[in-house]
């Protein structure tokens, strides 16, 4: 295990906006469990559809969508109150 530090731009929550060291842009630090729990909701419409049952896959792949837009538009508001370009 290495100790660096970094820079935090939000609170340290389950989605908190850091940049570590040697990196031009933040990224976005999900816990563990956070983690699984995606894991778990794309596994949900992998079998929706494996089962044929398509529209309970949309819903659920609807539900995963908005959880990430909802990531993906804190990240850019960090990256914009802090004037740093999007990577993207």
């Amino acid at each position: 295990m290495k100790r660096v530090e970094a820079e935090l731009f939000t609170d340290g929550g389950n989605d908190a906006v850091v940049r570590l060291p040697d990196r031009r842009f933040p990224g976005v630090l999900i816990q563990g469990d956070s983690l699984r729990i995606l894991r778990s909701d794309l596994a949900e419409v992998v079998e929706a559809c494996e089962r044929g049952e398509l529209a309970e896959a949309r819903e659920s792949a609807s539900l995963v969508m908005a959880g990430l837009d909802a990531l993906l538009t804190r990240y850019a508001t960090v990256l914009e109150d802090y004037g740093i370009p999007r990577p993207y």
